[in-house]
């Protein structure tokens, strides 16, 4: 291997090129008409343009990404997460041209990718299952789908078949929701993973989502990495992660990463994936989800824990190299707590509504613990075609509420300037008192809407309060002085103050 074509964009392409650079394999970045300027373009070795800027003109074509290998001579992909990455045909297309795939056997990503095989390799294997459809609802069959799920009972859950992170999936609290739902998620599913099929899942009340981090090489070892706690979540949609998790004990940790051990090894996995877990927040209990059959995007809170490059890892398996460590290794240097935070360009106070434009300023936070994975800089342009999410920032310390702490201090010393971004949301959220005790579940966000949001400040009452102060300012000083008050002052000195302001704005 000596050219890695990285499929994918933003701060998972530099995090893959980074680490790239320190092996000594040359990058090549692929990139839509939204992206020509973009950093990841500008931080490989060579790019190449794959489409338009809609993802399923460029990303998401699969023949457009092999061609672009081809015409650069890159002989391995590594795929990031989304897109393509956890699209079996992908992995095929890759094998086919004699380009090294970095991840699972299209085999194994067929069978634990796509959901409802996984739920029914799961059961095989006598794994505990959140009760569900065992096949995508089919085209045509709405109406028995509906009839499934007032068997089951609501709320039910509509999840995307060919993917996770959030993206197409829905809460349906009762069947007239259902029509709706069932079209916004196959919406939603096709345009993130080309395929608009879903599935029924019961919906479980205050549940905690945990999931186990597991590696698999091609000489039969397979270990877990710890487990990371992501039910701080907003429309299904991950917010903060941590590791370990406040409720899980060295028993339950054990017991959950055989049972992901046992999952992948069922499927002849290879390479990085995640089991995901509900764990019921009282009996401790927990239920197979699914196996996303790529790097999670808060692999990097394990990285901090475990001291690992899990992308270094990622590219030695598809070299075939074996694992460096053994369960026992792992179990030795787990060390710390660490919490995750994604940053978003949408703001918070309408809705969340996407952020997209030009970051005129960007500071990031520095200092012990902290880690800043970010795909953008001062001048880059966030497109309104993709996933809003600009980077994540992660603290390490010793406990977590240091951790908590330094997340904290961390994002109040963040400042992104020209969009609107998601910052003093998430300073606030771990400001929450059920955040801090470790009492939470995927619920805590919706309840706590309201103590979240409240009335934001808006930049133009920033401005309007510093104009006020900067004004009452200058009448004590005049005061102090002696001066006449401003009410006797010319016209053209009150128009000169006035302009002043203006410009500061």
């Amino acid at each position: 291997m000596k050219k890695v074509l990285i499929a994918n964009r933003g701060e998972i392409a530099l995090r893959v090129a980074r680490t790239c650079r320190e092996m000594g394999l040359r990058t090549v970045a692929i990139y839509s008409d939204a992206d020509r300027a973009a950093l990841h373009v500008r931080s490989c070795d060579e790019a190449v343009r794959v489409g338009p800027a809609a993802s399923r003109e460029s990303y998401l074509v699969i023949e457009n990404v092999i061609a672009a290998c081809r015409a650069t001579g890159a002989d391995a992909v590594h795929p990031g997460y989304g897109f393509l990455s956890e699209n079996a045909r992908f992995a095929r297309a890759c094998a086919e041209a004699g380009i090294v795939f970095i991840g699972p056997p299209p085999a194994a990503m067929e069978e634990m990718g796509e959901k409802t095989r996984a739920r029914r390799k799961a059961i095989e294997a006598g794994v505990p299952v959140v009760p569900g459809m065992k096949e995508p609802i089919p085209p045509g069959g709405e109406d028995a789908a509906k009839e499934y799920a007032s068997s089951i009972g609501y709320p039910i859950m509509l999840k995307a078949a060919a993917g996770g992170g959030g993206k197409g999936m829905r809460l349906v609290n009762e069947p007239r929701e259902f029509d709706s739902a069932l079209a916004t998620a196959q919406r939603e599913a096709t345009s993130a993973f080309g395929d608009g099929r879903v599935y029924i899942e019961k919906a479980v009340s205050r549940p905690r989502h945990v999931e186990i981090q597991i590696f698999a090489d091609t000489h039969g070892s397979c270990i877990w990495l710890g487990e990371r706690e992501c039910s701080v979540q907003r429309r299904h949609q991950k917010v903060i992660e941590e590791t370990p998790s406040a409720i899980v004990t060295p028993e339950l940790r054990a017991e959950m990463g055989r049972v992901a051990v046992n999952a992948a090894k069922a499927v002849g996995y290879v390479g990085a994936g995640t089991c995901e877990f509900l764990v019921d927040g009282g009996t401790r209990s927990f239920y197979f989800l699914e196996m996303n059959t790529r790097l999670q995007v808060e692999h990097p809170v394990t990285e901090l824990c475990t001291g690992l490059d899990l992308v270094r890892w990622q590219i030695e398996i598809a070299q075939g190299a074996p694992l460096p460590w053994t369960q026992d290794d792992v179990l030795r240097n787990l060390r710390g707590h660490a919490i995750e935070a994604r940053l978003y360009a949408e703001d918070p106070a309408r809705n969340f509504l996407p952020s997209p434009g030009t970051i005129l300023e960007l500071r990031l936070a520095e200092g012990p613990g902290v880690r800043n994975d970010c795909g953008v800089e001062s001048g880059s342009e966030v497109p309104r075609h993709y996933d809003p999410m600009i980077g994540k920032l992660a603290a390490w310390a010793h406990t977590r509420e240091e951790a908590i702490a330094r997340l904290r201090r961390a994002l109040g010393e963040t400042v992104v300037k020209g969009i609107t971004t998601n910052a003093a949301y998430l300073k606030r959220v771990l400001e929450l008192d059920e955040f801090g005790r470790g009492d939470y579940d995927t619920g805590l966000l919706s309840r706590a809407q309201e103590r979240l949001l409240g009335k934001e400040v808006t930049s133009d009452e920033e401005i309007a309060l510093a104009a006020a102060a900067i004004w009452q300012l200058e009448q004590d000083q005049r005061a102090a002085m002696g001066v006449r008050p401003a009410a006797e002052e010319s016209a053209w000195a009150r128009a000169g103050r006035l302009a002043a302001l203006r410009g500061r704005k």
